[in-house]
């Protein structure tokens, strides 16, 4: 029979074998979702492994790594997150712009809310709305991106007491799709997939009112060569192809 201590060091190498298997951990800002999605599976058509992949806010996600969680690569929904990180030593250098992104304003099929991209329609759509989904805007771009667009067209005040907040973009989202909300800011990226599509219609709104969304990239130090090979893959011409189908702007 074998001891414990024989029974303790397989499940130590086994757990070592299965983390090396999962190959890289990476971090991506929730408005990628579905881009994203795509993309790992270009990635993998390359005969690359498979990666683990969570979803969620820019600014959680830079807390979760300057407390030593184990992402190998970021893919933030801006610059200031990224950026920090390497201020702070966790990444390898100051990274790439992969992509920019756009706001849009989408409201759920069922609400009967017309939307127009001009300041007149969308102040009769929030007027009209019951809650108004937006991502936390200290946590999420896109959701400050929001913040300065409705100040910047003098909406703030009619809009502020109907907000509701998610922790990130998707989760917004989620809140018109599943009727929680009747409007929602959103990225431009999200309004187009399939799933939103279904239950919401969206308008993309005037870029100049809010600051440009660059989304920037960052490998966290001491990343193995998947996350390398995927750092370099996202600034390919394949993967700007898919940002691009999805809405984004690439460099």
């Amino acid at each position: 029979m074998l001891s414990r201590l024989h029974l303790f060091l397989i499940a130590i190498l086994c757990s070592a074998n299965l983390a090396f298997a999962q190959g890289a951990t990476v971090a991506v800002a929730a408005n990628m979702k579905d881009a994203f999605g795509e993309i790992a599976t270009a990635f993998k058509v390359t005969g690359k492994s498979e990666m683990r992949v969570v979803y969620g806010s820019s600014g959680n996600f830079t807390a979760q790594i300057m407390n030593g969680a184990p992402f190998n690569i970021f893919i933030a929904a801006d610059e200031h997150f990224p950026l920090e990180l390497y201020k702070k030593g966790k990444a390898v250098n100051e990274g790439v712009v992969y992509a920019i992104g756009k706001l849009a304003l989408i409201a759920k099929t069922s609400s009967g809310i017309t939307l127009m991209d001009n300041r007149a329609e969308i102040a009769k759509a929030i007027a009209r709305a019951n809650k108004i989904a937006i991502a936390k805007p200290d946590l999420a771009p896109y959701g400050k991106a929001a913040v300065e667009y409705l100040k910047a067209e003098g909406l703030w005040d009619l809009a502020k007491d109907k907000l509701v907040y998610g922790d990130n973009v998707g989760a917004a989202t989620t809140y018109v799709v599943t009727g929680a909300a009747d409007l929602g800011f959103t990225a431009l990226s999200l309004a187009r997939s399939p799933e939103v599509a279904k239950e919401a219609r969206y308008v993309e709104l005037y870029s100049k009112l809010y600051e440009p969304i660059k989304q920037r990239m960052v490998l966290i130090k001491g990343a193995p060569q998947e996350a390398q090979d995927l750092y370099q893959f996202m600034q390919g011409a394949k993967a700007k192809a898919i940002l691009q189908k999805y809405g984004y702007t690439t460099p």
